[in-house]
């Protein structure tokens, strides 16, 4: 949001740089896909990735739909502000006023994130006992936030 607002619309990032509302979409996608992979570990109790006896594929799946639901959220704000406030967030592209096409382009980048890191999700969860650089990482995220995970029964 930060990059969005400030950086984007507030220095004029967009107008500037073709290539930041690619870059900013497909980088939300990976980061909502993240939360939603820890999601689903913190709703079940998991303390450890390697003790989950969680799906593999749904761990994905759930990661990149809670990606996608979240880029919907974004768009439909978006759509709110260029309606209510009168800016100018769903941009017109390529010969497309309405900025329709621009609401596309952010939700296939979105996407794409998504199931960028829901792959790497994905491995980690089926590969957890061979051992993979996430893996550690995720461990220690959990470790170091009790708060948010249960421990397992």
């Amino acid at each position: 949001m930060i990059a969005s607002l400030f950086l984007g619309e507030g220095r004029g990032f967009y107008s500037r740089f073709w290539w930041w509302d690619i870059v900013l979409h497909t980088i939300a996608g990976g980061l909502f896909s993240a939360v939603g992979f820890l999601l689903a570990y913190g709703t079940n109790g998991i303390v450890r990735i390697r003790e989950s006896t969680m799906v593999p594929g749904f761990v994905a799946l759930f990661a990149i739909m809670f990606s996608l639901g979240m880029s919907v959220i974004w768009e439909i704000f978006e759509f709110g502000m260029d309606r209510l406030f009168d800016t100018n967030m769903q941009r017109a592209m390529l010969n497309d006023p309405s900025g329709l096409t621009d609401t596309m382009w952010d939700l296939i980048m979105n996407a794409l994130g998504a199931l960028m890191v829901s792959v790497l999700g994905w491995r980690c969860v089926k590969y957890a006992k061979q051992g993979v650089f996430l893996k550690d990482w995720i461990d220690t995220f959990i470790e170091r936030n009790p708060r948010l995970f249960k421990k397992s029964r």
